[in-house]
């Protein structure tokens, strides 16, 4: 009886999943133009748009803020495990060496992620052709 109940529950929200989409849907796009038109509103909203001249700098830009928000991820995961097994060590000395040599690394790592992300954020606002605004050369008086 469990096992009935159990898989009318999940054919119930595999069919909401499934057949919502259709019920919520606006209205249909015919024209391909709309789709097209559609589509380059989501790149321009999402910083990608279409026929930018510093677009490779910018998702290459996009791309390393990205991973380096992964591996700030990562340092937070490190830090809680570390913390957890330290607490949970039970006066083990071993343990406890173990999981402040992970807390010590983790706390490296992330200094060199926010190193990475400075030296990132200056190469790419500061440097000519870094993606950022160019530099105007400077006015020259000829009088």
């Amino acid at each position: 009886m469990r096992n009935k109940i159990v898989k009318l529950i999940f054919l119930t929200v595999l069919a909401v999943f499934v057949f919502l989409p259709i019920v919520s849907y606006a209205g249909p796009l015919t024209d391909p133009d709309d789709i097209i038109r559609s589509m380059d509103d989501a790149g321009r909203k999402s910083g990608f748009s279409v026929g930018a001249q510093d677009q490779l700098p910018t998702m290459i830009a996009t791309v390393i803020k990205a991973v380096l928000g992964l591996l700030g991820i990562i340092f937070i995961v490190l830090l809680v495990l570390a913390g957890f097994n330290w607490m949970t060590a039970a006066g083990d000395e071993e343990k406890v060496t173990k999981a402040k040599n992970t807390i010590t690394r983790a706390v490296i790592g992330l200094i060199i992620i926010i190193a990475a992300y400075a030296i990132t954020v200056f190469v790419f606002k500061n440097l000519p052709g870094g993606g950022g605004v160019q530099p105007k050369s400077p006015v020259i008086n000829t009088n």
